[in-house]
C-alpha cells in the first residue's frame, strides 16, 4: 500500500533524530514505500474551495547531520494526499487552532488526518483531561485569586501552571509560607487571559512522571521521566532522565477508562502523563517518547502507529478522484 503522506510540522532541519517522534514516523512510512512530503504550518493556503500547501518531497535517513533530503518546492493539493500527519509542536495558540480549522475543510473522502483536526482542537492537554477528573489529582482551574488561596490553604503544597503552556514552561511549586503567589499570579495575568491550572503537589513526582503512549486507545509502551535533583518538572528537555518502566494495574485502569473516547474521536496517537496513581495531562498535538521507549524496552511504536493508520485507510470507502 503506497500512500502519499504529507507531514505538517516545524522545520525538520534542526530536530534531534534520536528523540523526535515525527522523524521515527517518517522513517517507518518511508520503509513501507510511502511517498513523503513536508510543509510548514504557515504554508497552508485555502483558495477556490481547495486547501494547498507549499511543500517539498522528503526523504529521511538516520544519519546525524544529514538526516533529510528535500526535492523542489511544489504546490501540494492536500485533497490529493492519502494521509496528513499534523505534527507541529505547541504552543496551542490561535495559529494552531486555525490550522485545525483549515484541515477540517478537506473533503470527507479526502486524506486521513492524524490526529483528527477537530478532535485536536477540542482536546487541549490540560482541558481534555478534565473529562476524566475522577482519575486526576485535586485540580482547580480559575483566575480568581481567592479561590487559589483557598485551594492552597486546603492542600498546603501546590503546583501552578499556565493552561496552554507546554514543555514544563511556567510551572511553579508553592509550599506553605511561600511569598511568591501574588507575584506569580500577576505574571500569569500579564501574559494570558486564560485561567491558571492549580493542582495538589504529588510527591510521587520524585520517582518520575510516566509518559504512556496509546495507539487507537490501547497502551503500547511507556517511559518513566525522572526529574533532576531540585527540579519539580520531569520533562526530558529540562533535564529529566528516561528510565525503563512497566505499566501498573492502576495505569492500565486509566488507559482502559480513556481509550474508547480517544479511538472514537480519531485520536490515533496519544501520549498521557501519569504521576503516581493520577493522570495529569493528555497530549494529542505532537506526542513524544516513542524513540526513548524503543531504546529502553525494544518496543517499536512507529510500526504500530502506521499499522493503525493503514487499517483506517483500508476501512474507508473507495475515494473519489481528487
Amino acid at each position: 500500500m503506497g500512500l502519499a503522506v504529507a507531514i505538517q510540522m516545524d522545520p525538520i532541519d534542526t530536530i534531534n533524530i534520536d528523540a523526535d517522534s515525527t522523524f521515527a514516523l517518517a522513517l517507518e512510512a518511508q520503509s513501507r514505500g510511502h511517498a513523503l512530503f513536508h510543509y510548514l504550518p504557515e504554508a497552508l493556503s485555502f483558495r477556490d474551495g481547495r486547501l494547498f500547501a507549499r511543500g517539498r518531497p522528503l526523504e529521511v535517513f538516520r544519519r546525524r547531520g544529514a538526516h533529510h533530503r528535500f526535492g523542489a518546492f511544489e504546490t501540494l493539493d492536500l485533497a490529493g494526499m492519502d494521509v496528513i500527519l499534523m505534527r507541529q509542536d505547541p504552543p496551542f495558540d490561535m495559529a494552531y487552532i486555525t490550522a485545525t480549522h483549515l484541515l477540517e475543510l478537506l473533503p470527507e473522502d479526502g486524506p486521513l488526518v492524524v490526529n483528527h483536526p477537530g478532535a485536536v482542537r477540542n482536546a487541549p492537554e490540560k482541558l481534555f483531561v478534565l473529562r476524566f477528573r475522577e482519575l486526576m489529582p485535586p485540580t482547580l482551574l480559575t483566575r480568581d485569586r481567592d479561590e487559589i488561596r483557598a485551594f492552597w490553604r486546603e492542600y498546603g503544597d501546590i503546583i501552578l501552571k499556565p493552561l496552554f503552556g507546554n514543555g514544563g514552561a511556567g510551572v511553579f511549586r508553592l509550599r506553605q509560607g511561600d511569598e511568591n503567589l501574588t507575584a506569580l499570579l500577576e505574571m500569569y495575568e500579564s501574559i494570558q487571559r486564560e485561567p491558571v491550572v492549580v493542582q495538589r503537589y504529588l510527591p510521587e513526582i520524585r520517582r518520575g512522571d510516566k509518559r504512556i503512549i496509546l495507539v487507537e486507545g490501547e497502551a503500547v509502551g511507556a517511559v518513566l521521566r525522572v526529574p533532576p535533583e531540585g527540579e519539580a518538572r520531569a520533562n526530558l528537555h529540562v533535564g529529566g532522565r528516561p528510565v525503563k518502566t512497566e505499566l501498573t494495574a492502576r495505569e492500565r485502569e486509566i488507559c482502559a477508562a480513556i481509550g474508547p473516547t480517544l479511538r472514537a474521536q480519531g485520536l490515533v496517537f496519544v501520549g498521557i502523563d501519569v504521576i503516581g496513581d493520577w493522570i495529569n495531562e493528555i497530549n494529542v498535538t505532537s506526542p513524544t517518547g516513542i524513540q526513548e521507549i524503543e531504546r529502553l524496552d525494544g518496543v517499536a511504536i512507529a510500526p504500530k502507529i502506521w499499522d493503525a493508520i493503514e487499517a483506517r485507510i483500508a476501512d474507508r470507502s473507495p475515494r473519489r478522484p481528487a
